[in-house]
């Protein structure tokens, strides 16, 4: 068996006013179906092991977490080595019910945005209010970053995390670090 790879080999930028790096590889599942279903809660809990989120949120723990989608999807995170056996307990959980639970994590590429001024790097982004009052640690969106659909949570009051396709991860690389070069501090938050 090959070791996992990165869309970008983890490559990183630290020398803007934010440090941008890819993660991973992690692991990454989605579950599909009815949210208030308590098989799909029962399945996503016990392979994330965190609480299960509330809408337009993520509750995430190191590599483990769950990500609220939209009204039928979850996002369940977990180490990558992990993804084959937490597939299996998943899909244990859910049969003879509707859902569906997909294995996501290569078609998937994740990058962290660290630092005091990870705000004013991703505003210049995405169509949300990042102010801090509005969004918090743990808040999730689910949007376009320029022109790619992407999706990104606050890990801490300094970091965001964010999962694009792996097919436009250079692309999503170089949108963060033009947002992050130094210099482009607009001073807003």
């Amino acid at each position: 068996m090959s070791d996992p790879v990165t869309a970008l080999n983890n490559v990183r930028h630290e020398t803007g006013i934010a440090a941008i790096s890819e993660i991973g590889p992690l692991g990454m599942i989605t579950l599909r179906g009815d949210l208030d279903a308590p098989h799909i809660r029962n399945a996503s809990t016990a392979v994330a092991g965190v609480d299960y989120p509330a809408d337009r949120m993520c509750n995430c723990v190191g590599e483990r977490g769950i990500a609220w989608m939209s009204p039928d999807e979850l996002l369940v995170m977990c180490p990558y080595n992990d993804v084959p056996e937490s597939l299996d307990k998943i899909n244990k959980t859910i049969e003879n019910h509707h859902a569906l639970a997909v294995n996501v994590s290569d078609a998937r590429a994740v990058f962290q945005v660290k630092g005091p001024r990870a705000r004013e790097v991703m505003a210049k982004l995405a169509p949300v209010d990042l102010a801090p009052d509005q969004f918090t640690a743990g808040m999730f969106r689910r949007t376009r970053m320029a022109q790619v659909p992407a999706a990104f949570w606050m890990r801490d009051d300094e970091t965001f995390q964010i999962i694009c396709f792996r097919s436009v991860a250079q692309y999503m690389f170089d949108l963060l670090k033009a947002a992050a070069q130094p210099g482009s501090e607009v001073d807003h938050f």
